[in-house]
C-alpha cells in the first residue's frame, strides 16, 4: 500500500499555510516553484515516508489554500524564510532539511544562509545558489537584455501577466508546463530575441498531446488552483527582486556553509541564464551535483525515480 498524504492547515508568521504531508521522522520540508503548488512534490511525499522521513510540502505565501496578502511587498524573501520557520515550529520541529525547486530554491536556500541552526542541510533544485551582489537585479537584466524581453521584467508591472496567464488557464498551464520540460523539441525561432512588447506565451507551444509524466487528472489539479487563486500571488515574489536585494545587504557575497545537494534537469532552460557552473565556490559544503539525463525544468515531476534517489540518498548520508 501506498502511504497517505494527509492535509491542514496550520498558523505561520502571521498566515494561515496549508501543507500536504506523509511519513514519520526526520522532518523534511519540500518548497515548490512557480506556477505551482504543493501537488508538484506528489511523488516525493510517498517515497520520502516510506524511505523513514516525515515529509511535508507547503502550499507556500500566495498560493493554492495558503493565505495571499494583497501587499506586494508581503512577499520578500525574509517573509518566506519566516514562513519556513514558524512552519518548523507549528509542527513543533527544531531543525529540518530543506528542499527547493525553482523559486522554491531560493527560500531553501536563504533558510540555510539565514537560520542554519533551523536548516542544518540543503537541497536545490533547478536554480543555484548565487549570493547578493552589487547591482540591482531589474538594472542587470535591462542591461543585458536592451529592448529585447525579459519575462522577470514584462511579470514586473502589476497585473500585466494576470491578464495573460489567466485569459485562459487550462492554456496557460498546458503551454508552460510542456515548454519547460524534457519533452519540448526546440525549434530555431526559440532562441531568437523577440521585442519587449511581446508576451509570455507567445514562444510556447501548446502540444497536441501531453507528456508521458502529466496526466489529464495532474493538469486538472493545476489548473482547478489557478482558476480560484489567479496568477498574483505567484508573481508578487517575482515583484520583489529588487526589495530583497536591498534587504539582503548584510549578507552581500555570502556563502551557503551547510551540507547541501543540488539536482536539475539536462534541459532545463534555466541553465541558460543561471548555469550551476560557480555554485561550488558559493556553496563550499556541496556533497553532489546531480545532473538528470532528458530532464527539463519539472525535474522532480518529470524524473521522480532519479529525484528520489539522490534525495534520500543525501539525506541518509547525513
Amino acid at each position: 500500500m501506498m502511504t497517505a498524504i494527509t492535509h491542514r492547515t496550520i498558523s505561520t508568521n502571521g498566515i494561515q499555510m496549508h501543507i500536504a504531508e506523509a511519513g514519520r521522522g526526520p522532518l523534511v520540508v519540500l518548497c515548490h516553484g512557480w506556477p505551482e503548488s504543493w501537488y508538484s512534490w506528489r511523488h516525493q511525499l510517498t517515497a520520502l515516508a516510506e524511505a523513514g522521513f516525515h515529509a511535508v510540502a507547503p502550499d507556500q505565501r500566495g498560493y493554492g489554500q495558503t493565505t495571499a496578502p494583497q501587499e506586494i511587498e508581503k512577499y520578500t524573501q525574509l517573509h518566506l524564510v519566516g514562513d519556513i520557520v514558524g512552519l518548523l515550529d507549528a509542527l513543533g520541529e527544531e531543525t529540518a532539511v530543506i528542499v527547493g525547486h525553482d523559486w522554491g530554491a531560493p527560500v531553501a536556500w536563504n533558510s540555510a544562509l539565514l537560520r542554519p541552526d533551523r536548516f542544518p542541510a540543503v537541497v536545490g533544485m533547478s536554480v543555484p545558489y548565487g549570493p547578493r551582489g552589487d547591482v540591482r537585479p531589474t538594472d542587470g537584466m535591462k542591461a543585458i537584455f536592451g529592448d529585447n524581453f525579459f519575462y522577470i521584467l514584462y511579470f514586473q508591472e502589476p497585473g500585466k501577466a494576470e491578464a495573460e496567464l489567466e485569459a485562459d488557464v487550462r492554456v496557460t498551464m498546458r503551454k508552460l508546463l510542456y515548454s519547460a520540460s524534457g519533452n519540448l523539441v526546440p525549434t530555431p525561432e526559440m532562441g531568437q530575441p523577440r521585442p519587449k512588447t511581446a508576451k509570455f506565451l507567445d514562444n510556447m507551444v501548446d502540444p497536441a498531446e501531453l507528456p508521458p509524466w502529466l496526466s489529464e487528472a495532474d493538469l486538472d489539479f493545476f489548473v482547478g488552483e489557478f482558476q480560484r487563486t489567479g496568477f498574483r500571488g505567484g508573481l508578487n515574489w517575482y515583484r520583489n527582486i529588487d526589495r530583497n536585494w536591498e534587504l539582503m545587504g548584510a549578507w552581500r557575497n555570502a556563502k551557503v556553509t551547510v551540507p547541501a545537494l543540488f539536482i536539475t534537469g539536462e534541459k532545463d532552460p534555466v541553465r541558460g541564464f543561471a548555469p550551476e557552473a560557480n555554485i561550488r565556490q558559493h556553496v563550499p559544503n556541496l556533497k553532489d551535483l546531480v545532473l538528470v539525463p532528458g530532464a527539463g525544468h519539472w525535474v522532480q515531476q518529470e524524473a521522480p525515480e532519479a529525484v528520489n534517489e539522490a534525495l534520500i540518498r543525501f539525506l541518509r548520508s547525513l
